[in-house]
């Protein structure tokens, strides 16, 4: 089943969303820790992506035109507007609710590995990337739940969508694009969502407050870009 992968990987973040419920009953010192370790951690995985790159300047254009066309779009806005309003319904008082809810989304979407992985799955039904994916998801969400609270766990379903979407693109799709421009675009993308993930590192360590949502474009950007370089 090519959706598979996408609904494990969803389940697992709702499974350690749940352990982490457990776990925040830690003191305020031990919750500032485990978040800024996985700031930490997130902000090597972002370096190790970036440096993929084969053109700084294109993802560097990118990145900018992406963040222009973010705000003009308010997509960070709307992303804290949706998780306020899941606070409302299902955590009133919880204050990093929707902190939690996109914090945590952001660090499972953006990326190569759940593009990839949703890809293989749409092409040739192989669910491995995302299995791999899975499990990384599910000890992120122990640790931001821990620290942010429920709202993680209501990013399971924005990442089911987004990886289902992809596939199901990638099923009817990938016969037209050519092979080398997919390569191409898959390590670019995992670049430029490389520096979005190093973002949010260094939010989660508390040094910066960039708004990553608004950066999303980015990719649509650099996947025209990189289209017109190849026809071109």
């Amino acid at each position: 089943m090519m959706f598979m992968g996408s609904i494990v990987n969803g389940l697992t973040i709702i499974g350690g969303g749940l352990l982490g419920l457990i776990l925040h009953s830690i003191s305020d010192h031990a919750k500032d820790t485990v978040t800024k370790s996985l700031g930490l951690g997130t902000f090597a995985l972002g370096i190790q992506m970036a440096l993929q790159t084969k053109s700084f300047i294109v993802m560097v254009i990118s990145l900018c035109l992406g963040g222009l066309i973010g705000e003009w779009l308010h997509i960070e806005d709307g992303m804290n507007h949706l998780g306020l309003m899941l606070e409302q319904r299902f955590a009133r008082g919880n204050q990093h609710f929707a902190e939690g809810f996109v914090t945590a989304t952001l660090i499972a979407v953006i990326g190569a590995m759940g593009i990839l992985g949703a890809i293989q799955a749409g092409v040739s039904g192989d669910n491995t990337t995302l299995y791999t994916k899975s499990v990384m998801d599910g000890f992120m969400a122990i640790m931001l739940t821990a620290s942010l609270g429920i709202g993680v766990i209501f990013s399971a379903l924005p990442v089911i969508i987004y990886q289902g979407t992809i596939t199901l693109f990638a099923s009817f799709l990938v016969q037209f694009v050519p092979e080398a421009l997919m390569t191409n675009a898959l390590r670019e993308i995992g670049a430029v969502g490389g520096l979005m993930i190093l973002g949010i590192g260094l939010n989660l360590m508390g040094i910066t407050k960039i708004r990553i949502s608004n950066l999303l474009p980015g990719l649509l950007v650099l996947v025209a870009i990189l289209t017109g370089q190849y026809f071109l």
